[in-house]
């Protein structure tokens, strides 16, 4: 376990290494002049292009361009998003934490109501409640994020006023001393007590929490319900049956288990599904996450922002996959990694 541990990070910088070479490929697609634009942070510098290609080697052959703009990620350098004139990684960090706000609380409840109602309809197979359930989740799964997100924000704010954009109210913003709608805003204030705060974050996070939740938790509860309906036909539940225990212990402590293995891994697939969710929930919300940042950021041709964000994607996903890889042993003991 211990050496197969070493293998994998290990090999992660390696795998790090060729993401960010398939992404600075397709930067070659652009002139170098638009790639220079990616360092541009105020007016005087639109007249010295030719010195910002020559300072940042952009005429040079394809390897010299990308170990030199590998070593600029590697000193921080991310390039000038010019659509909120920040460095790029300064802009992640920014908007970073108002969309990891949004990813928990929607990793959390598609988790439940996904693993929730694929049990149910496993272990309910052909009843009402299994079609009903089935439905939902076909419906769901192929339904365009960003219909449901207008439609949620169109009847939960335009009709009934309950979950409005944004991530706060600006009035309460202010009357609770709060500078800026950036940084983490719902623990902080959970634990200094300030619940009318925490009810406010809440109420403006509704909408797009509920949004990628019912799209992504229909793909969950498929894959829940097929390997819930396998389980059951096993030797081990028809012992437990015998044995006179209740149908929801044996659910609980025994299927429940060896259905988490192929769940985790599409858990896994579920952090992109949250980020790209989050990219469209974000934009129709005004959810003042990375999501909107780089939405904007991608309809004024802001290179540097869309291409900072394209790297920092496909990290936290690379390094996902190995923690989902590592917690298969965890889950299932006879997972062997000799």
């Amino acid at each position: 376990m211990l050496n197969y541990i070493l293998r994998r990070l290990l090999q992660l910088p390696l795998v790090l290494l060729g993401i960010s070479f398939l992404i600075f490929a397709v930067m070659q697609f652009l002139p170098p002049a638009v790639r220079a634009s990616a360092y541009i942070q105020n007016d005087k510098q639109m007249g010295a292009l030719p010195a910002l290609i020559q300072q940042y080697g952009l005429d040079r052959d394809v390897f010299t361009q990308y170990f030199a703009w590998l070593g600029q990620v590697f000193r921080g350098n991310l390039g000038w998003s010019g659509s909120v004139s920040e460095p790029v990684l300064q802009a992640m960090q920014t908007r970073l934490p108002a969309t990891i706000e949004l990813a928990l609380l929607t990793f959390v409840c598609t988790v439940i109501l996904g693993v929730g109602l694929g049990l149910i309809a496993g272990a309910r197979r052909g009843t009402w409640v299994d079609q009903a359930i089935r439905l939902y989740s076909v419906v769901t799964w192929t339904l365009p994020t960003f219909v449901l997100a207008i439609f949620i924000l169109a009847y939960f704010y335009g009709k009934l006023r309950w979950w409005p954009p944004g991530r706060i109210d600006n009035l309460l913003a202010i009357t609770e001393g709060i500078p800026s709608v950036n940084g983490f805003l719902l623990l902080p204030a959970i634990l200094r007590g300030q619940w009318e705060v925490v009810g406010d974050l809440l109420r403006h996070l509704m909408g797009p929490v509920l949004t990628i939740t019912i799209v992504a938790c229909g793909g969950l509860v498929q894959i829940v319900r097929a390997n819930v309906i396998e389980q059951v036909r096993q030797d081990y539940v028809r012992t437990a049956r015998a044995k006179g225990l209740p149908e929801t212990l044996i659910l609980r402590k025994h299927v429940l288990r060896n259905v988490m293995i192929p769940v985790v891994t599409w858990i896994g697939g579920l952090l992109f599904g949250l980020l790209s969710g989050a990219t469209i929930a974000e934009t129709v919300f005004n959810y003042p996450g990375v999501g909107l940042w780089v939405t904007k950021a991608a309809t004024v041709s802001d290179t540097a922002a869309v291409v900072g964000f394209a790297l920092f994607s496909a990290t936290v996903i690379a390094v996902v996959n190995l923690i989902v890889d590592l917690l298969y042993a965890v889950i299932d003991p006879r997972v062997s990694y000799s």
